[in-house]
C-alpha cells in the first residue's frame, strides 16, 4: 500500500426521501440499499465500500433524520445521530430548493454541534436550471460553514466523480479497512430481506409499507438453485389481505419482482417462497424490533 493511500468513514445524512440510498448505490456501482419513493425506507446503518487506487471510502447510509413516532422511529433517529460522531466526513444530501424547512433546520442544529467536515450535496440537479442551482447554493452557504458544496444527480450519475474526489480530500491517510473486493458489510440474508421489502414498498398501498418487515426463514443451495423461504410481517389482518391480494396476485407480483433482483445479486437461479404473518404493533415492541434484525440497544 502506498504512503499516500487514504481511508475513512463517510456518513450520508438527510431528510427522508432525498436520495441517500440512490446516491450510495450509484457511487458503489451496485445495488445494496433499497430505494423507494416512500420516506423512511432505510432502517439500519448500511456500510458499503468504495475502493480505488487512491483510497477507500466506507459509506454509512443512515436512516433519515425525522421526528420519531414509535420505538422503531426512535431507533432510526438514534442510529442517524450516532453516525455523525463516528465518521471522518459527513455528506448532507438536500433537494434543490430556496426554502429551508423545519426538517433541514433540525439537521443544521445537529451539524452545528460537531466538528466533522460537512460536504453539502445538492441532489436531483437534473430537475433544475443552472441559474436556479446557483441560487440554491447561495441559500445554503449562508446557513453553515461547509467544507464543500457539490451538486449531483444520483439518478443519472452526474458529477459523482467530483464528489468522490472531494470526500478523498478530507479522509486521513491510512491502510484499507476492507479487502478491495468487499462492497458491503451486510450479510446476504439481510440484503435479500431488504430487496423483498423494497418490492413490497413499490407494490403496496400507502398506509402499509412502514408497518412491514421481512424475515428470511431459510436460504439453502440445491445444485444450481438457491431455495429461499421468506415471511412478510405486517401489523393488521386487513393488511395481510392486501399484501396477499385477490387470488394471491399481489404476493406473486412482489415475489416475481424481488426474485429478479435477488438472482442478479446472487448470480444464480432462485426459488423464492413468500408467506405473510400478522404481528400486531410490532414497531412498538422492543422484542419484535430486535427479532426482525434491528438492535435498539446498540444506539442507546
Amino acid at each position: 500500500m502506498n504512503d499516500q493511500y487514504k481511508s475513512g468513514f463517510t456518513a450520508l445524512i438527510g431528510r427522508p426521501n432525498v436520495g441517500k440510498s440512490t446516491l450510495m448505490n450509484c457511487l458503489i456501482g451496485q445495488k445494496i440499499a433499497i430505494t423507494s419513493n416512500k420516506p423512511q425506507t432505510t432502517r439500519n446503518r448500511i456500510q458499503t465500500v468504495y475502493t480505488s487506487k487512491e483510497g477507500q471510502i466506507v459509506f454509512v447510509d443512515t436512516p433519515g433524520i425525522h421526528k420519531a413516532k414509535n420505538r422503531l422511529g426512535d431507533y432510526m433517529v438514534n442510529v442517524a445521530n450516532r453516525s455523525l460522531k463516528e465518521v471522518d466526513v459527513i455528506l448532507w444530501l438536500v433537494e434543490p430548493s430556496n426554502f429551508i424547512g423545519a426538517g433541514e433546520r433540525h439537521i443544521i442544529e445537529q451539524l452545528q454541534k460537531i466538528y466533522t467536515p460537512v460536504i453539502l450535496v445538492i441532489n436531483k440537479i437534473d430537475k433544475v436550471k443552472r441559474e436556479e442551482l446557483l441560487e440554491f447554493i447561495d441559500t445554503y452557504r449562508k446557513e453553515l460553514d461547509f467544507a464543500e458544496i457539490v451538486p449531483v444527480s444520483a439518478l443519472k450519475g452526474e458529477n459523482t466523480d467530483e464528489l468522490i474526489k472531494c470526500i478523498m480530500a478530507y479522509l486521513p491517510y491510512g491502510p484499507a479497512f476492507y479487502d478491495e473486493d468487499v462492497i458491503t458489510d451486510q450479510p446476504e440474508r439481510q440484503i435479500v430481506a431488504e430487496l423483498i421489502r423494497e418490492k413490497a414498498l413499490y407494490c403496496l398501498e400507502e398506509e402499509i409499507p412502514h408497518g412491514i418487515a421481512v424475515t428470511i426463514e431459510q436460504m439453502k443451495q440445491r445444485g444450481k438453485i438457491i431455495d429461499i423461504d421468506a415471511t412478510i410481517i405486517c401489523e393488521k389482518d386487513s393488511h395481510k389481505g392486501i399484501i396477499i391480494g385477490k387470488q394471491g396476485r399481489m404476493l406473486k407480483k412482489i415475489g416475481t419482482s424481488a426474485r429478479k433482483d435477488i438472482e442478479e445479486m446472487l448470480e444464480c437461479k432462485t426459488n423464492l417462497q413468500l408467506w405473510v404473518k400478522v404481528k400486531k404493533d410490532w414497531r412498538d415492541s422492543e422484542f419484535l424490533i430486535k427479532n426482525f434484525g434491528y438492535n435498539p440497544k446498540e444506539c442507546e
